[in-house]
């Protein structure tokens, strides 16, 4: 499949929103993959592994994370696919002046989210935070966003069903929405907060977002289950948000040019007798 390259349309939509809706970017062999995935995994508790896929540790109300999701083999096709990878790494930006060896941007997080009735994320982040992650910028004729979220539906998502919503516009807003609570994250969901809307999906389809845009989600109150696949691209010069590292057989089943994407960073040993004095 040939990259998707950004047209006029997308650059005018995604400055005015902070978003845009990718449509189908996955097959039905890759949705079928991921899907069988997810219904043979081993129940495992908040904490524990599964193999190097580890069950996050957060609040019940946000459903379950499963990070470094790249690890199982049906997902490693969304570290760098054609449907978004040039669109991730245009928005981040940096691309005249990024260095060769580490490459144009790196994943500092992925994950699968499965959320069930009564679950969502409260409304978080905005162009207001200070964080390096959640800054937009657009100069010079060049993006520089702190980091760009895809987020791939591997169910439909409809009135109901817990989907993702945003406030279009958000991520150059100095100013908190008046609703926002007093931390990041609260155990509220999206739903009644004005402005925010909510992004259905067909099993299949993403959205790509700035992380600066004001995001979470509505709760989820019909039966079955959500389940979402989050890619986060930042700079290559970034860290892993939480600390994972990808295995070495990850990066051993991975070319040079895709390795770069989850491991930028180089190492240099100083010879013996070298260092500061």
């Amino acid at each position: 499949m040939t990259p998707r390259q950004a047209t006029q349309r997308d650059d005018f939509f995604f400055d005015l929103q902070g978003f845009l809706k990718l449509g189908k970017c996955l097959s039905d062999k890759e949705l079928a993959s991921m899907r069988s995935w997810i219904d043979g995994r081993p129940r495992v508790e908040s904490g524990d592994w599964i193999g190097h896929v580890h069950r996050q540790n957060h609040e019940a109300m946000f459903g379950e994370n499963l990070q470094q999701i790249y690890e199982a083999e049906p997902f490693r096709c969304l570290i760098d696919h054609p449907s978004w990878i040039d669109l991730a790494k245009r928005y981040v930006g940096g691309q005249s002046n990024f260095d060769a060896f580490h490459g144009p941007v790196f994943i500092d997080e992925n994950f699968i989210n499965i959320r069930g009735p009564g679950q969502a994320i409260s409304l978080h982040n905005g162009g207001w935070k200070s964080i390096k992650r959640c800054q937009y910028e657009y100069r010079n004729n060049e993006w520089m966003c702190g980091q760009i979220n895809v987020l791939v539906a591997l169910e439909d998502i409809g009135p109901g069903d817990g989907a993702t919503m945003v406030i279009p516009g958000s991520h150059k807003s100095r100013i908190p929405h008046h609703q926002m609570g007093e931390s990041n994250y609260g155990t509220d969901s999206v739903d009644g907060i004005e402005g925010a809307v909510e992004v259905h999906l067909k099993a299949g389809e993403a959205i790509l977002f700035v992380d600066a845009i004001s995001h979470g989600s509505a709760k989820r109150v019909n039966p079955g289950e959500r389940r979402i696949a989050v890619f986060r691209y930042g700079p290559s010069w970034g860290a892993p948000r939480f600390g994972y590292t990808p295995s070495e057989r990850l990066l051993e089943s991975l070319s040079p040019e895709v390795r770069k994407l989850i491991k930028p960073h180089r190492q240099i040993l100083c010879a013996a007798g070298g260092g500061d004095k």
